[in-house]
């Protein structure tokens, strides 16, 4: 029997992992690794193509077709990451359709006393009232931590957001991902990767109001009364700005800095029928260097990345199919059809891969037991400093 449910998912994988030792659970042998074994190496990983751009200096990035789900290259995709506002993605994945954009709703003192100091800001003001579109808007245009707060808080607060966003993450698979806040705000332990932001991007694009936030350039935010002002997305390469021009065919995704993860982004882009999703985490060059990095990335993806063979993939959240037992003809490609553990992991690590779970006849009694040993082994990992890069 296979339930849909992330929060009942989580508490089945602590029950069976009562009873289950984990090292009968996960036999080294019968090993496997979420979206594929190469995307648990260090290093970059690209098959069947050439040319890549030299000059990509982030610690972490990886390519993928939107579509397949094919991860056409990577550097260290599982590696663990202060994801800054990216996380906003995962944020609209977990709440975006529990309010009609229609709503409307009074913001409190309460709703936002609990900003962080030196977080990003829409302009949300007490005691104005807000439609759940232009709060949404607030928070993919100017990635507000004001407007997120507001609509956590519409979400019954804080913790529950939380906890629903980490829920959120397991059902994605995405297992690299520790939350701490809805914000993407510097808090010490929020992490996640490339592999994890691309998967977020993914499932939000099969959203149209997810979409369509994310590809507005400009909107009127209320500023009481009749009075409103312009606020502008800060995806430079959607709208052309501070030196750079807008990227041909790009429609978002979000965007992200903060002081400790410095610059994150994650973009898609469609060109001759073609979307391509890249996500690129804590590049040396600041200011607009994200944006040319994703920029180079995209250019090799839609030239000579085109005869590129996949090195993993995008999995589909446990939600949407079945977890196989065994791996199939297909998954042995670079595939894998079931979660693995979000265990910090740094470029070139060797031994066995953080992200391995069991395969083969242990089937469902070994993910359920792999499950849980995940959750202790992510709450470990995040109480590391050496996980989050120095301020």
């Amino acid at each position: 029997m296979r339930d849909s449910s992330p929060l009942t998912r989580r508490a089945v994988l602590g029950l069976t992992a009562a009873a289950l030792p984990f090292s009968t659970a996960t036999p080294a042998s019968a090993a496997t690794v979420v979206g594929g074994e190469r995307l648990a190496r260090g290093g970059i990983q690209v098959r069947g193509a050439t040319g890549l751009p030299r000059k990509i200096t982030a610690r972490a990035w990886l390519l993928a077709d939107c579509e397949s789900g094919e991860v056409l290259a990577s550097f260290d995709a599982h590696r663990r990451l202060a994801p800054a506002s990216t996380l906003k993605m995962l944020f609209a994945d977990t709440v975006l359709k529990k309010f009609d954009r229609t709503e409307r709703y009074r913001v409190k003192d309460t709703d936002i006393s609990d900003v962080p100091a030196g977080s990003s800001l829409v302009g949300v003001k007490p005691g104005i009232t807000y439609t759940v579109e232009q709060l949404w808007q607030g928070v993919f245009l100017r990635s507000g931590n004001d407007a997120v707060h507001v609509l956590a808080h519409m979400n019954g607060g804080i913790a529950k957001t939380v906890a629903e966003m980490q829920a959120k993450a397991a059902g994605l698979q995405a297992l690299d991902t520790h939350v701490v806040s809805p914000d993407g705000f510097d808090h010490k332990g929020q992490l996640s990767s490339a592999y994890d932001l691309t998967l977020f991007a993914r499932h939000g694009l099969k959203d149209d109001e997810f979409r369509g936030y994310c590809g507005t350039r400009t909107a009127d935010f209320p500023a009481g009364g009749k009075n409103t002002f312009q606020i502008q997305n800060t995806d430079r390469l959607l709208t052309g700005s501070w030196g750079l021009g807008t990227y041909k065919g790009l429609f978002g995704v979000k965007n992200g800095y903060t002081s400790n993860a410095g610059n994150t982004f994650t973009g898609a882009a469609t060109r001759g029928g073609r979307t391509l999703l890249v996500t690129v985490m804590h590049p040396d060059s600041g200011g607009n260097g994200v944006y040319e990095e994703t920029a180079a990335l995209l250019d090799w993806g839609f030239g000579r990345g085109s005869s590129a063979q996949a090195v993993g993939t995008l999995v589909d959240p446990l939600s949407e199919g079945a977890v196989s037992e065994s791996p199939s003809p297909a998954t042995a490609k670079g595939a894998a059809g079931a979660a693995g553990t979000g265990a910090a992991a740094g470029s070139g690590a060797s031994g066995p891969s953080p992200w391995r779970i069991a395969g083969g006849g242990a089937g469902t009694l070994a993910l359920l037991g792999a499950g849980a040993w995940t959750l202790r082994r992510r709450r470990a990992a995040a109480a590391d400093p050496g996980d989050t890069p120095a301020s």
